[in-house]
């Protein structure tokens, strides 16, 4: 069989806040696409930060092996661009084409090209009128075309005057923030944001369609981590890590399929791997999701691991979740939240008039996510959790030693152009420091 071409779209900061995921907010594109392909409910980012999530789907591995310990446009890089999929790719015979966003890379064409694009075709501002031109042009085939959406990053499309406004009468906040005016505004500003992005997309997929080549492309469809909201984004709960992630591939899977298996974004590399007949590469540490995807079997990981090293500001933590437990460490000794970590919103603003800067951070945390599914009780002191507790940190211990992470050496790995906040400011928009000065000088605690 001719190999599949392969559309990846992909969003800001968009969780699983999404139609088809059960959520009130218009995205019927997106419906559309996972009635028509695999939608995955437990579907798992590997750091819920962009370029660390980016970077660790990009190259099948998790983020500190990969080297993105911190933001590229920060400073940090992966430690070998030759490891990214576009590279994998093109090495097999695949045309690759960039439209938009990604994150990964410094934005300069010589550095995309260096990572196996062999084409840039449009900015994040007109992604999906790049990618639809690209697809009606009949373009060379198999095509690896990425598409990057800046919709629904919170800064820069819709916290500002002239951004979309939603309507909060008969809106519901996200689960970690309360029922207030301010929070249902700030989530009906969100859905406004997500309506956008899905229109964009159904411009893309449209235009695959009237391509003609729509039966035999593999679409994914997915996002970095999740939604830009207190306790979401760059937190390693599931309101973090959680991620949309809908497959469709006509020529081979049925529609319709909801599957209910612990997959991380890590898996995705090696699944287009197994697919495409290509040897997978050395470095790849996720497991083929064929499958599952294919009816053989219920599961393909028993774990998947997360981690937050550099965001805005330093804040070490990594977190390993099993079906039926989330276990989360800090490596960091602060007695109060870093603030710069979560982007400003009328929602923060609500929390630090309620005293947010004075709680103080548990530096080890169990949820049972049976009976705690919003990760709101921390069991780790509980001694009815004590064997479950046990157990879980040894998993995370063992996957540390087994990827070599850098919190276990004496000094993080920093490059030295690298910027962020001081984890004792307020804002991601306030002054930065030397990303080595931040973290004390590089000396492990």
């Amino acid at each position: 069989m001719m190999r599949p071409n392969i559309l990846y779209l992909h969003s800001h900061d968009t969780g699983r806040y999404l139609q088809p995921y059960g959520y009130a907010v218009a995205t019927p594109n997106l419906q559309r696409l996972a009635e028509e392909g695999v939608l995955m409910r437990q579907a798992f980012c590997a750091a819920p930060t962009c370029s660390p999530s980016r970077a660790a789907l990009l190259t099948g591995q998790c983020a500190h092996s990969a080297g993105m310990l911190g933001l590229a446009h920060r400073g940090f890089a992966l430690t070998d661009p030759s490891q990214h999929l576009a590279r994998t790719l093109r090495d097999a015979g695949y045309f690759t084409g960039l439209c938009g966003l990604q994150h990964v890379m410094p934005p300069e064409e010589s550095a995309q090209a260096q990572a196996g694009y062999a084409a840039v075709l449009g900015t994040p501002r007109n992604a999906e009128q790049a990618a639809a031109q690209f697809l009606q042009s009949a373009p060379e085939e198999p095509f690896f075309l990425d598409v990057g959406f800046f919709e629904t990053h919170r800064v820069g499309v819709w916290h500002h005057e002239d951004g979309p406004r939603g309507d909060p009468r008969y809106t519901r906040p996200p689960a970690p923030l309360p029922d207030t005016p301010q929070t249902r505004q700030d989530m009906a500003d969100f859905a406004a944001s997500a309506t956008i992005l899905d229109r964009k997309i159904g411009t893309v997929l449209q235009a695959l369609e009237h391509s003609g080549r729509a039966e035999n492309t593999l679409v994914l469809y997915t996002t970095d981590h999740g939604i830009a909201f207190p306790g979401m984004k760059c937190n390693l709960t599931d309101h973090g890590i959680g991620v949309a992630c809908i497959l469709r591939w006509r020529k081979r899977w049925d529609g319709g399929q909801v599957l209910n298996s612990l997959v991380s974004q890590i898996d995705l590399f090696p699944t287009l791997c197994d697919y495409l007949e290509i040897a997978p590469p050395p470095w790849l540490q996720g497991q083929s999701l064929r499958p599952i995807l294919e009816g053989q079997a219920e599961e393909v990981n028993e774990t998947v691991f997360a981690e937050v090293t550099f965001h805005a500001a330093y804040e070490p933590m990594r977190a390993v979740r099993t079906r039926r437990f989330k276990y989360i460490r800090r490596f960091d000794p602060r007695s109060a939240p870093v603030l710069p970590n979560c982007d400003d919103s009328v929602s923060k603003d609500l929390l630090l008039a309620h005293g947010w800067r004075e709680r103080a951070p548990d530096h080890e945390q169990l949820f049972d996510l049976i009976f705690d599914p919003n990760e709101a009780h921390n069991a780790a002191a509980d001694p009815r959790y004590a064997a479950a507790l046990a157990e879980m940190r040894t998993r995370l211990d063992d996957w540390m030693r087994r990827t070599n992470d850098p919190l276990l050496q004496e000094r993080l790995p920093i490059p030295p152009k690298a910027r962020v906040n001081s984890p004792d400011g307020l804002s991601p928009n306030e002054p930065t420091q030397s990303a080595s000065r931040a973290e004390g000088g590089g000396e492990r605690v």
